[in-house]
């Protein structure tokens, strides 16, 4: 079975991340929370999203067991204070670029696709949220499209776009047949392009 690391920090967006963890487990891709902490490092109970809302990690991010030797995928949410810690993470930048070499899968939605650009990842097209647009567009090749798949770096836009963003995990760990099986009993109102 695949499995994901999915990153969060006090500020993720939760929607962003919830969608996309629960969705992955939905296929039997095998999810692991980790916790990445600011300078101001206190061990709690739980990440206080971008919303208030208190998720519980499974793990305090620790890169020596973070790699793409342990995972088939990583996993950066939005929210502008959880993208900017997750982003601004010396060992996050590394594991970025860890994953693209070893040809593994990066998905970056909201501001998390900052990380692409804090990574020093090379030009290659790219989608974020609004907010962050002016950053990105001059390094990158800028899209406004929901998801964007660039190789094995899959980017998309905000909260409204978790859905199709998750979707494309599956399908790209899993294949198409494993994403039209979660896609169904999802009830997604007739017309949803994704």
């Amino acid at each position: 079975m695949p499995s994901a690391l999915i990153l969060i920090a006090d500020g993720t967006e939760e929607m962003e991340f919830t969608i996309t963890y629960d969705t992955l487990v939905r296929a039997g891709v095998t999810c692991q929370s980790a916790f990445v902490h600011d300078d101001e490092f206190v061990s709690p109970v739980a990440a206080k999203g971008s919303r208030g809302i208190r998720i519980i990690p499974d793990v305090y991010f620790e890169p020596n067991v973070s790699g793409p030797d342990k995972f088939d995928v990583l996993v950066i949410p939005g929210g502008a204070k959880g993208a900017e810690t997750i982003s601004k993470n010396p060992a996050v930048q590394t594991l970025i670029r860890e994953y693209l070499s070893k040809e593994k899968l990066v998905g970056m939605i909201c501001a998390g696709s900052m990380a692409a650009l804090t990574a020093g990842l090379p030009k290659q097209a790219l989608t974020s949220h609004p907010s962050i647009k002016a950053q990105l567009e001059s390094d990158f090749i800028y899209t406004e499209v929901p998801v964007v798949v660039s190789d094995n770096l899959i980017t998309s836009r905000g909260p409204g776009t978790a859905f199709p963003f998750a979707l494309k995990l599956v399908e790209m760990l899993c294949g198409v047949e494993k994403r039209k099986e979660v896609h169904a009993p999802m009830v997604f109102p007739p017309g949803t392009p994704w």
